[in-house]
């Protein structure tokens, strides 16, 4: 009789229980969540969200999702309920709403790593402050005759050296390697040769390594060698810091990052370090992710890379033997802005973003709840073939579209759109000149593709065989 009543009881609460989220439901339609799965406890989605997959596409998970649920679908990664969004136009107005809805709200264990005061984290006032800093600085750098001229003499030494390697190249790490030299002379004017110049090199490599690892902070860790190589390249930055105020490193010709904060004085040291971290890690990342897969994607597209020849041609032989690239040269290399933008539309180099809703915000039918995570998936919209034909082709010809640009959204948006964008693209097509004009190339694996970790990588380094076509400068 008493298994009979508990029997009864369970039933009539649980009617009672579901006939009141029908009612809540009913009540509040205006509240609707986005369809979706929370997967399993606490871990949630996280593991499919993350698994690796061609940075060229959208992967499984993604793909799987939208399709199931719709382009915006709830669900729990990032130990949070989280709302993502591969919708276009979601997206647009998550990134321009930033400072106010959907203020920035990267996992904790990241702010070990990227520092306090990093750009990617910090609000408000400090932000608007540290970001106009770097700004003005790019803005007045990127055309400078001493920036462009070391922009070439370091990415002709990095392509000379080339053909001194026999068997294979490692494209990615030479692509790193000319990258954090170029910054590292443009913000602290460092020399390749330096000793200091391979000492922060070599806590770099640590340093990235620990966006991809698990936030494990014990001795013999990536994590952990993350956190003490930040610690470290802080310590080196600081320590530059004091010789200049003593004078006993004199300015640049044209000034670097470093005399140019010093200049300013609305910046703490902790400030001036944080900059001076943001803009390499920028530097050395981004831009030869960027660069190795624009020789990734031009190595199975032969139209694209004749046309891009045939433009750095007509160039060269308008210029004197071994006369160097200026501003005007680099404002006519047109084709060569489209196969930058094709590489980053395919590429993906930043893949997602992490915000957070600190009000409902009602988005067509659905509405995003206060304190949830909201990811906006920014490769989505350059997959969509409502916004372009064969997305998954890397096709530059495309770009003769202006309509095109509206349609990407590769360094994100809003006010947090990346300040660093208009160096990397000079570094990039500067050293593409020199590098279509004097080889061509084959990869040695057809299976080194760019992966997305969600950082994306080449896990095999992206080796070339590398055949001499033109001659040294």
């Amino acid at each position: 009789m008493g298994g009979i009543l508990a029997i009864i009881i369970a039933l009539f609460l649980g009617l009672a229980f579901a006939y009141l989220l029908k009612y809540l439901n009913k009540q509040d339609s205006s509240h609707k969540l986005p369809n979706g799965n929370m997967g399993w406890p606490f871990i949630g989605e996280t593991l499919g969200f993350l698994k690796p997959h061609r940075s060229n596409s959208l992967g499984n998970f993604l793909e799987e999702h939208c399709s199931r649920y719709g382009k915006v679908f709830k669900t729990h990664v990032f130990g949070s309920p989280t709302i993502v969004s591969c919708d276009f136009e979601l997206n647009m107005f998550i990134l321009q709403n930033e400072g106010t809805t959907f203020p920035v709200d990267y996992p904790k264990v990241m702010h070990k790593i990227l520092g306090k005061l990093a750009l990617l984290l910090i609000t408000g006032n400090l932000h608007k402050k540290l970001r106009n800093t770097v700004i003005s600085f790019v803005s007045a750098s990127k055309s400078e005759s001493n920036f462009l001229h070391y922009v070439e003499t370091l990415a002709l030494s990095s392509i000379n050296s080339l053909d001194q390697k026999r068997e294979q190249v490692s494209f990615y790490r030479e692509a790193k390697r000319f990258s954090i030299n170029v910054m590292l002379k443009h913000l602290l004017n460092i020399n390749p040769d330096e000793p200091l110049a391979s000492k922060i090199l070599g806590n770099f490599e640590n340093y990235v390594k620990g966006f991809i690892s698990l936030p494990l902070n014990f001795p013999g860790t990536t994590y952990y060698k993350a956190v003490k190589a930040r610690l470290r390249l802080s310590s080196i930055v600081k320590d530059i810091i004091k010789e200049r105020r003593k004078g006993n490193m004199s300015p640049t010709e044209g000034g670097d990052l470093l005399n140019v904060i010093l200049s300013k004085q609305n910046l703490s040291d902790d400030e001036m370090v944080s900059i001076v971290l943001d803009l390499l890690f920028g530097g050395y990342e981004t831009t030869a992710k960027l660069l190795s897969m624009i020789i990734y994607f031009l190595g199975g597209a032969p139209n694209a890379l004749q046309k891009l020849k045939e433009e750095h041609q007509v160039i060269r032989k308008s210029k004197k033997e071994n006369e160097p690239l200026n501003w005007e040269d680099y404002k006519q290399m047109d084709f060569t802005q489209d196969v930058i933008n094709e590489g980053m539309r395919c590429g993906n180099v930043v893949k997602f973003l992490h915000r957070k809703a600190v009000q409902d915000v009602k988005f067509k039918e659905f509405v995003i709840p206060a304190g949830w995570k909201v990811l906006p998936v920014l490769s989505a919209g350059h997959f969509d073939p409502t916004h372009f034909d064969n997305p998954s082709e890397f096709n530059p010809f495309r770009w003769s579209d202006n309509s095109t640009s509206k349609k990407v959204a590769p360094f994100g948006g809003g006010p947090r759109l990346c300040p660093g964008a208009d160096l990397a693209k000079v570094e990039i097509a500067f050293f593409l000149h020199h590098f279509v004009l004097n080889y061509r190339w084959r990869m040695k694996a057809e299976e080194d593709h760019p992966l997305a970790f969600p950082y994306v990588e080449f896990t095999g380094g992206l080796l070339l065989d590398l055949e001499f076509t033109g001659h040294k400068f």
